[in-house]
């Protein structure tokens, strides 16, 4: 089977890592791996460190580029690469434009597409933006639908795709996460912060569109109070080059003396850190799987999120960009005022990649993903707890 890969971010390479592997070690495939670079430097660091080599570069980013125009190169780009290379099936990868459009294309030339991380939803089209148009779009062509969780897929069967399109695989994200933190573990990469000894570390990350504005202006004053309340804090923040967030970011918080603000960590020192974190602060969906899979409980800085299945297992909370919101519950996580059980993963056990592949070669999964172990890969599944209060 010739199979076309299509990456186009940093996430995008992270989820993708553990498949392009999984796909190149079988000799029932040979794989066509496609690069967008919607994406830059984020992405080529993401390549190296999952020793990722891809075959075409489409090169579509541009400075300041418009979501259209950014359509309309990868489309391009896409099409004309399909239409030379023929592959029997298109992976795409989440909800990027790159999936959305190299989806596209491939439906266009009438080439099966699989669509891995399938069925996550929000129900709001403005929050993500765009990603839960792509998310929805690429859904509609594609002939396997990649669940990570039974949650997706009963988006999925809701919403009238057959059932037989469906595989519930658990999110290949947490493939990747448990590569790295071996890796990570065995190499050793230290924190770019260093920390006076007793002090606790906020992890946070921030750069939704949906955010850009006034709701990144209140996310720094929450940062801010929560500094002030907690003197032995301090705050990692890798910022995005993206000029909206650089700009309230770099205005709000860049002279406070507890807060670190660097460029986008390259992977294992991102791993690191969130191993590390006393609290985690984001508005990514991949965070959002990742930290629970490390045993870490997360502040989502969001009004809605397309993976409820860790707001249902009480391992995720949704605090929008309330300043209030935010400081009541990150104080109530550093203080630890509430009891908590253990922090199990609902998200995946390792193993989505191997699952995929089985599918793509037998049409069959001989056992789904149900439920992820806790942090250690060996524990038993969560019970469904309580969900959280929401921000506003």
């Amino acid at each position: 089977m010739h199979v076309l890969l299509a990456i186009g971010t940093r996430p995008e390479a992270i989820k993708v890592a553990p498949l392009y592997h999984a796909l190149r070690s079988d000799p029932f495939f040979s794989v066509t791996t496609c690069i967008t670079s919607q994406h830059r430097e984020l992405l080529q660091q993401m390549l190296a460190f999952f020793d990722v080599r891809p075959d075409v570069d489409l090169q579509v980013m541009q400075p300041r580029q418009t979501l259209a125009d950014l359509t309309c190169n990868v489309l391009r780009g896409a099409d004309q690469l399909l239409a030379q290379t023929r592959p029997d099936l298109v992976i795409v990868q989440g909800d990027t434009t790159t999936a959305f459009t190299v989806g596209l294309a491939a439906m266009y030339q009438r080439i099966k597409v699989a669509h891995v991380e399938a069925g996550l939803r929000s129900f709001d089209l403005q929050q993500p933006f765009p990603e839960e148009a792509n998310r929805r779009l690429v859904d509609v062509f594609s002939d396997y639908l990649f669940a990570p969780t039974s949650g997706a897929a009963d988006n999925l069967r809701k919403e009238g795709y057959r059932k037989e399109s469906i595989f519930v695989t658990g999110n290949t994200g947490i493939d990747a996460l448990l590569m790295a933190t071996e890796i990570v573990r065995r190499q050793g990469h230290p924190l770019p912060i260093n920390l006076p000894a007793g002090a606790k570390l906020a992890l946070l990350t921030a750069h939704r569109r949906e955010s850009f504005g006034e709701g990144l202006l209140r996310i720094c004053q929450a940062v801010l109070k929560l500094l002030d309340r907690h003197p032995n804090l301090h705050i990692l923040y890798p910022v995005h080059p993206n000029p909206n967030v650089q700009d309230v970011v770099q205005k709000q918080l860049s002279a406070h003396p507890r807060v670190y603000l660097c460029a986008p960590l390259e992977y294992p020192g991102f791993v690191g850190a969130l191993a590390a974190a006393d609290l985690i602060l984001t508005d990514s969906g991949g965070v959002q799987e990742e930290a629970p899979a490390l045993g870490k409980r997360v502040l989502v800085l969001r009004e809605t999120t397309e993976r409820p299945e860790g707001i249902e297992a009480g391992v995720a909370e949704l605090v929008g960009t309330s300043v209030e919101l935010i400081v009541d519950r990150a104080t109530a996580l550093l203080q630890g005022s509430e009891a908590r059980g253990p922090v199990l993963s609902p998200y995946g056990d390792g193993l989505a990649s191997s699952r995929i592949v089985e599918v793509l070669k037998t049409g069959a999964l001989t056992e789904s993903f149900s439920a992820a172990p806790a942090r250690d890969a060996h524990a038993a599944a969560p019970a469904p707890a309580k969900r959280l209060r929401t921000g506003t």
